[in-house]
């Protein structure tokens, strides 16, 4: 079950990060149009939200399962740049990426009939992309 769970958090991260860069541009362009943000663009945007929370959910299992996760937490472990990064650097980006997304989600889906909507999606999305990026542990990569 871990293996496959650890698969699955793998692969599900390539629909994460084209989920975001979907509604990110579908964002900017909208904003650029000048449009006004509406239901259609809020169900555009839940094309980032939803898998980024599903791999949220995933990401969380793995953390208290994995040898990795936190039953790898000690003082040591805090001088090895690998294990530092499972154990405390990737769990915390993505926390803070997820918080950010959902907050441009929920900014955005208030904000329907205005422009704000876009800003609040490309923002806070772009924010969390960015994020997640800097954090993905590319050497455990699926393909490397």
């Amino acid at each position: 079950m871990y293996t496959g769970l650890q698969h699955l958090h793998s692969y599900l991260a390539y629909l994460v990060i084209a989920g975001l860069l979907v509604a990110i541009i579908g964002a900017f362009m909208g904003s650029s149009g000048n449009k006004p943000f509406t239901d259609s663009n809020r169900k555009m945007a839940l094309l980032g939200l939803i898998p980024t929370h599903l791999q949220w959910v995933i990401g969380l299992i793995l953390y208290f399962v994995s040898p990795l996760g936190m039953s790898n937490f000690s003082g040591p472990n805090m001088k090895d740049s690998v294990a530092r990064l499972y154990m405390l650097e990737h769990p915390l980006m993505m926390i803070l990426a997820v918080i950010l997304i959902t907050i441009g989600y929920a900014r955005a889906k208030r904000s329907i009939g205005s422009n704000k909507g876009f800003r609040n999606i490309y923002i806070f999305y772009g924010i969390g992309l960015i994020l997640i990026l800097a954090r993905i542990p590319w050497n455990a990569w699926p393909g490397n």
